[in-house]
């Protein structure tokens, strides 16, 4: 599962520096994430970086549309750090 920020996103900057997959930037007017870079944080730490350092609850949820493993999530994780 990739995770989403809504739009009650304050653009507060906390997120982005924060998250090991570069998978996170500004769009149009709030942070998105990138759903093929975001793999919530496995195999970096033990729980997504971009939830814990939000300020505002429930503005970083589970992606509805991204539901993936967590052996999927891993398998990203080892692509993005050592190429396909």
């Amino acid at each position: 599962m990739a995770l989403l920020i809504t739009s009650r996103c304050i653009n507060c900057d906390m997120c982005e520096p924060e998250c090991p997959n570069q998978a996170i930037a500004m769009g149009a007017t709030h942070y998105r994430i990138d759903p093929d870079r975001c793999t919530e944080c496995i195999g970096h730490y033990a729980a997504p970086t971009c939830q814990q350092v939000c300020p505002i609850d429930n503005t970083v949820i589970i992606d509805p549309a991204r539901r993936e493993s967590r052996e999927t999530l891993w398998e990203k994780f080892v692509i993005l750090q050592h190429g396909a």
